[in-house]
C-alpha cells in the first residue's frame, strides 16, 4: 500500500512537471529545419519568456556582426536617461573639430544612429573612432540612408568624450555593460576592438543565443527589467521609428516597412517587400551571415537565430538565399 502511494505520488509529480513544461511552438520543427538548411547553428524562440523552440546548442557564443549596432541604440537611450545627451543635439556640441565645417556642424545624434548623417563607409571595414570622425560627408545630413560603420564609430567617440567629461570611465563597452548588460544578466563572450584598440560599435559583440535573447526580452518589455526602466522611455520608443530616407531603419533597429532605399543592405532582407504581411510592431537586430534577433511584442515572441558566416561568399558579393519572411511565416501562421 505504501509503495502504491509512493508510485502514485511520483506519477502525479511527473505529470505536473510535464504540464508545466511548455509544448513546442507550432512551426518549431519547420523553423529549425529551415534555419539548419541555411547554415544555422542556433535557434531559440521564447514566448512570454518561456522556451518554446530551441536547437541543441544555444550556449555557444558567436559574433553578432551588425547585430551589435542595435545595442548601441539601447546604449543611447540609457545615456539620455543619464542626462549625457539628447538624440536631437548636434554632434558638434561634443566634436569641436566639426564646428568649422558648415555641413558637419548640423549633424545630429539621431542622424548618426539612423545612418543618415552623410558619411559613406565600407561595410565590414570600420576605421578607428578618430579616423571615422575625420571622414568627409558624401551627402547632406538627413538626406540619404548610407549604411556603414562610420556613424557608429563616431557615436562611440561622442560617448567616450561625454563620459570622460563627467569624470567617468570613457570606455563605451564598460558603460553599456554597467547600464544594461550586467543588470540583464547578459554574459558577454567577447567584444572585438577596432584598429585604435577601442571597442567596435558597428560589430564585434560575441554572445550566445541564450544571452542575446535576454536583450530581446528587455526590448519586448519596453526597456524595463524587474520593474525598473533602464533607459529613457521616449528615446527607447524613438529607436523604432524609421527616417524619411529609410522608413525600414530606425535608430539602429530594422523595421518591417516599405522603403525607397536601394542600398544592398536594405535589400538584403525581404521584410521591406513583405512588410504588410508581418506584425507592424516587430523590430529586428540583424548581422552579416543572417544573424537575427526578432522581437514581436504583439505575439509575445523573442526569436534568436544565429548562423555560420561565409566570409568568402560575402567578399565575393554572393547573396544569401535566406528569407526572413519565409522563416517567420513558419512561426506566425497560426
Amino acid at each position: 500500500m505504501k509503495r502504491a502511494i509512493l508510485l502514485l505520488a511520483a506519477a502525479t509529480a511527473m505529470a505536473a512537471a510535464a504540464a508545466a513544461e511548455p509544448s513546442p511552438l507550432p512551426g518549431c520543427t519547420a523553423a529549425l529545419a529551415y534555419s539548419e538548411a541555411h547554415e544555422g547553428v542556433a535557434l531559440l524562440i521564447l514566448e512570454d519568456g518561456k522556451v518554446r523552440c530551441r536547437s541543441a546548442d544555444i550556449t555557444k557564443p558567436q559574433e553578432l556582426w551588425s547585430g551589435t549596432k542595435s545595442l548601441v541604440g539601447l546604449m543611447a537611450a540609457a545615456a539620455v536617461q543619464d542626462g549625457l545627451l539628447t538624440l536631437d543635439e548636434r554632434a558638434s556640441d561634443t566634436l569641436a573639430e566639426w564646428r568649422s565645417d558648415p555641413a558637419k556642424a548640423q549633424v545630429t545624434l539621431r542622424q548618426l544612429l539612423s545612418m543618415t548623417s552623410g558619411q559613406a563607409s565600407t561595410v565590414g571595414r570600420p576605421q578607428g573612432y578618430l579616423d571615422s570622425v575625420k571622414a568627409p560627408l558624401a551627402a547632406p545630413p538627413g538626406s540619404k540612408f548610407q549604411y556603414g560603420p562610420a556613424p557608429m564609430q563616431i557615436f562611440g567617440e561622442i560617448i567616450r568624450r561625454k563620459l570622460v567629461a563627467q569624470g567617468e570611465d570613457g570606455n563605451p563597452r564598460h558603460y553599456v555593460e554597467r547600464r544594461i548588460l550586467t543588470p540583464l544578466g547578459v554574459r558577454v563572450g567577447d567584444w572585438r576592438s577596432g584598429p585604435d584598440g577601442a571597442p567596435l560599435m558597428p560589430q564585434g559583440l560575441v554572445l550566445a543565443a541564450a544571452e542575446w535573447a535576454k536583450i530581446g526580452e528587455f526590448v519586448r518589455a519596453g526597456g524595463v527589467h524587474d520593474g525598473n526602466a533602464l533607459v529613457d522611455a521616449t528615446a527607447f520608443a524613438d529607436l523604432f521609428k524609421g527616417s524619411g530616407a529609410n522608413p525600414a531603419y530606425g535608430l539602429t533597429w530594422w523595421l518591417p516597412r516599405a522603403s525607397p532605399a536601394s542600398d544592398p543592405v536594405t535589400r538584403s532582407t525581404d521584410i521591406t517587400v513583405h512588410a504588410a504581411e508581418l506584425p507592424a510592431d516587430m523590430v529586428v537586430a540583424a548581422g552579416a551571415g543572417d544573424q537575427r534577433l526578432y522581437v514581436i511584442p504583439s505575439r509575445r515572441l523573442t526569436i534568436v537565430r544565429q548562423a555560420k558566416l561565409d566570409l568568402m561568399a560575402l567578399a565575393a558579393g554572393r547573396k544569401s538565399d535566406w528569407s526572413d519572411s519565409d522563416f517567420l511565416a513558419l512561426l506566425l501562421a497560426r
